[in-house]
């Protein structure tokens, strides 16, 4: 489950879109300095100057030069407002109600995303059938001429959002030059969200990661025009190499770069893994299709005021840790993951799959489902695809908790049956029953065990338990100083229990 423009100076791409506006005018002569100048810059481009300043704390300052360049490029998408027409490519199968709902449901969430934009508005939705969706236009020729001549007669549409997962360099020329608008895919606008909700270093450079093969693909479009490289001589300063090969090489240049950034910041996350193993912190991977309420339920857990859940795609981007407590006062870490979506570009999963190993080492996922939401069955099979696709262990697959979210907008709820817990997190409805049973697996997972220990209420042992387990009873024996101790703990902390303090 997880399909940009290529990014030049201002003046550069004001010419350039000067050139294909004047398709008659003879090509432009760029100074070679200039371009030099333009190819340095492009090796250094990321994320838009709008996304800077977002990190916070310790994290904006001390950032390496080279990563603050590599987190500042142009918007993908326009800045300013858009009115869309979400244009569906409908394949045509087997007739029925299913396919219907299933087409339907499609088309909302391809809604649901263009309204994730700020100042971006759906003014027009249309299913067009197809039998060829892999073509080089998407739709056969009688309903491209159709669409075209819609396009025409709709001075209102600024731009479509083709609801189709990538589309090729020279389909998008195509689609543009007939419709007069600017043609977006699934992967542009969902990596556009992404860059709005990015806050951490991390995730802005995984973006910038993800948006490399955008910037070849557009690359490839433009080497298309005749004598782009400049008129006089098509290599530059005897490099043996044009424009559009300079260009290139600073875009590998710059994935390098980013690779490189990205293994530092994956050795700190090593090391902060190593630290909570270490402090044996038990840890819940909370998992689920985007806006299934990841995010309230933990904060329901948790008792964090500081979160901010909001009801809107991809709110939650950045990976981000919060200690709550157990029934039995252990002390676990909810991990707040990306949210999933259906058709979510492979290079995109890729490029989070540095965040993504936090749910690998965890010790219990949890996997939260909107049951509210028409297409719930459809969007627990996508997220567990994904999770399959990350190659997990199996045991910790095996032992998914599946919590049911939002019942209390399910008329007449019935729980499917055991190993399904069911809670309304924005009620706090059925918490108890979900810690009870996150404490269970957290125990199991862990190997932790609940043990009643008698010791010397003068002596060191009470106070070595407090530290290194937890300490869930204490019963008095006044006739001999003594108490009978309840405590939750580790097997290798029992040892280095029975080691120091034997007999």
């Amino acid at each position: 489950m997880f399909s940009m423009r290529a990014v030049v100076l201002p003046g550069l791409r004001l010419l350039l879109r000067g050139l294909a506006a004047r398709s008659s005018a003879p090509p432009p002569q760029w100074p070679v300095r200039a371009v030099i100048a333009d190819i340095r810059v492009l090796g250094s481009r990321g994320l838009g100057s709008y996304d800077r300043g977002r990190t916070s704390g310790a994290e904006g300052k001390g950032e390496e030069p080279e990563e603050e360049e590599l987190l500042s490029a142009e918007p993908l998408l326009p800045t300013a407002s858009q009115r869309v027409c979400v244009l569906h490519p409908d394949v045509k199968g087997r007739p029925g109600r299913t396919e219907l709902t299933r087409r339907e449901l499609q088309v909302a969430e391809a809604a649901a995303l263009v309204q994730a934009l700020h100042g971006w508005s759906v003014v027009r939705t249309l299913v067009v059938p197809t039998r060829v969706p892999d073509s080089r236009l998407v739709f056969g020729k009688g309903n491209f001429q159709d669409l075209t001549g819609k396009s025409g007669g709709c001075p209102d549409i600024t731009s479509v959002f083709l609801n189709v997962e990538r589309m090729a360099a020279p389909t998008k020329k195509e689609l543009e030059a007939a419709w007069g608008v600017e043609v977006f895919d699934r992967f542009t606008i969902v990596l556009h969200i992404f860059r709005c909700n990015a806050r951490t270093k991390e995730a802005r450079l995984q973006l910038a990661l993800a948006e490399i093969p955008l910037l070849r693909s557009t690359l490839s479009r433009r080497s298309a025009w005749p004598n782009h490289e400049g008129r006089g001589s098509r290599y530059i300063m005897g490099s043996g190499k044009s424009f559009t090969e300079l260009r290139h090489q600073a875009l590998k240049e710059k994935e390098a770069k980013i690779r490189r950034a990205l293994e530092r910041l994956r050795d700190k996350r090593s090391l902060l893994r190593r630290q909570r193993t270490q402090r044996e912190f038990p840890i819940v991977s909370v998992v689920g299709y985007t806006n299934c309420g990841k995010t309230t339920l933990i904060k329901a857990l948790t008792g964090e005021a500081a979160m901010r859940p909001c009801d809107q795609l991809f709110a939650t981007l950045d990976v981000t840790a919060h200690e709550g407590l157990l029934p039995s006062r252990i002390p676990v870490l909810y991990v707040d993951t990306i949210g999933f979506l259906s058709q979510l570009p492979h290079s995109l999963i890729q490029s989070f799959s540095a965040t993504l190993e936090d749910v690998a080492h965890s010790d219990v996922i949890m996997h939260v489902r909107d049951m509210s939401h028409p297409n719930t069955e459809q969007q627990k099979t996508s997220v567990l695809s994904t999770l399959q696709g990350l190659q997990l262990p199996s045991a910790l697959l095996d032992s998914m908790l599946e919590v049911h979210n939002k019942v209390d907008l399910v008329p007449g709820y019935r729980s499917p049956g055991p190993g399904v817990l069911a809670v309304s997190a924005l009620l706090g409805r059925g918490l108890d029953e979900l810690k009870a049973a996150l404490e269970e697996s957290v125990l199991r997972a862990t190997g932790r065990q609940v043990l009643t220990l008698c010791v010397q209420l003068g002596g060191p042992q009470l106070s070595w338990l407090y530290k290194e387990a937890t300490v869930h009873q204490i019963q008095e024996l006044p006739e001999t100083g003594a108490a009978h101790v309840t405590v939750i703990i580790s097997r290798a902390a029992y040892g280095r229990f029975r080691k120091l303090f034997p007999g």
